[in-house]
């Protein structure tokens, strides 16, 4: 092996072992959570310590267009250096050849971290609690849909056929048979999973069409975004195998529940090693309760960061367990912001707002700087909800371009984030959001062409 392979992880030594490596892909998360980068042959990725990307693929719409800049008199789109962090590298089982993918670090070319990179972002904040001497811990839950191929997007999307040679029902959340009807798309993210060394917590039916739920152990923020990044591309690989496709959309079906990436968040001291949110007696602590004062606060501000697109509020409708407002709960899964049974020591609090098709280091940043904020400013929450939260509940934006709204307005956000952030990411989703107005949808056609 030559030197930089013994930086990789275990499980990307155990998959290259006794074979030639042929390729390397070098990647980035852009600000919708695309890999972007290079692919190149390992023997030149072993002489290479760097490469160079246009700082122009943090200003790309998801439609593949460009954001007006805040500055185009200053807009130069020079390039970013982009240097390994062997720490990420792993397999690419689905690949013809021996291939590892490997996630880049995205500095200046003074070597700084490039501000508008979501990973950076993430980064900044975990060394914001760093300096208080908390280490943030998360446990994300990813919610998706495996549904038949769609080739014509004027077609709706459907479920798969399943094993039976059925169409897969819906309606049939926690059920092991209805898991089974897609068990070969299963068994290959399961495969291509051990292959990249990721560790699976567990695989549920959900109660959507085809609408699986994969769950994750906690850990750190940066290396679960990192996880999610790469099962996204996974299992889109493994149901392309059997003739179907992945979707992360945060509401792919009509009539169907939506795909939510619920993040569990809990907070350690550093010197001690235990959670903050438990007292020695096992008690909830005050910082637990501004915490989640934080969540209350600041979450409409960073809705636009969480359901990024205008898709995203089709998810936000009750009696889908979607959560649609601030309340808190304990046990209770009609508030946005759950506590769940646990032992003091994982005392923590489930942010249910956050969509599966957010960036899943933006949705982790979203969820964060809530907290963060509410940590900082000792504020309390609210009453806790008991009952239904559904009932009366009007406090998050209900449109793109009201959360954007929210998100340019919150100086607070914008201070920890930081401006130029903050400033990329609005004007890519207004120029999104303005994109899609312009588009004339069936429903307008079918009620609106005759009768108005």
């Amino acid at each position: 092996m030559s030197d930089w392979t013994q930086k990789l992880p275990e499980a990307a030594q155990e998959y290259i072992a006794g074979r030639r490596l042929d390729e390397v892909e070098c990647l980035v998360s852009d600000l919708a959570g695309v890999a972007k980068g290079k692919a190149m042959p390992a023997s030149k990725f072993g002489k290479q310590k760097y490469f160079h990307l246009p700082n122009s693929i943090f200003a790309q719409t998801i439609t593949g267009d460009y954001a007006d800049m805040p500055d185009e008199s200053e807009f130069t789109e020079p390039d970013m250096v982009l240097v390994p962090d062997f720490s990420t590298a792993t397999a690419v089982p689905w690949t013809a050849d021996w291939t590892l993918q490997v996630i880049h670090d995205v500095l200046d070319q003074k070597g700084e971290p490039v501000p508008m990179a979501p990973r950076n972002v993430l980064k900044h904040l975990v060394k914001l609690y760093a300096d208080q001497g908390w280490r943030p811990i998360v446990a994300p839950e990813m919610e998706f849909y495996i549904v038949a191929r769609n080739i014509d997007p004027n077609q709706p999307v459907i479920p798969p056929i399943g094993r039976s040679g059925r169409r897969v029902m819906a309606n049939q959340a926690y059920s092991m048979s209805a898991v089974d009807e897609y068990g070969k798309v299963i068994d290959d993210i399961y495969d291509f999973a051990e292959a990249q060394g990721l560790e699976i917590d567990g695989i549920v039916q959900e109660g959507g069409a085809g609408q699986v739920e994969l769950n994750l152990s906690h850990g750190d923020p940066v290396v679960l975004a990192d996880e999610v990044f790469y099962f996204k591309r996974l299992i889109r690989e493994a149901a392309l195998r059997h003739d179907s496709f992945a979707t992360f959309m945060a509401k792919p079906i009509e009539g169907e529940p939506g795909s939510a990436m619920h993040i569990h968040q809990s907070v350690v001291d550093i010197k001690t090693g235990t959670n903050i949110f438990a007292d020695k007696k096992g008690e909830e602590t005050p910082e637990f309760m501004h915490f989640i004062a934080g969540m209350q606060n600041y979450l409409p501000a960073v809705v636009a960061l969480m359901a990024p697109y205008v898709n995203s509020y089709r998810r936000y409708v009750p009696d889908f367990a979607a959560p649609i407002n601030l309340e808190w709960g304990r046990d209770n899964r009609t508030t946005g912001l759950r506590v769940p049974i646990s032992e003091p020591a994982a005392r923590r609090l489930e942010n249910r707002l956050p969509g599966m098709d957010c960036n899943p280091y933006l949705g982790m940043v979203a969820t964060m700087v809530c907290g963060y904020l509410g940590l900082m400013e000792k504020k309390m929450p609210r009453p806790e909800k008991s009952g239904n939260a559904y009932i009366d509940s009007d406090e998050l934006p209900t449109t793109l371009g009201d959360a954007l709204d929210l998100f340019s307005e919150c100086q607070p956000v914008r201070d920890v984030l930081g401006t130029e952030f903050c400033d990329i990411y609005e004007a890519v989703k207004r120029n999104e959001y303005k994109e899609f107005l312009q588009v004339i949808s069936p429903w307008e056609r079918e009620h609106l062409l005759l009768n108005v």
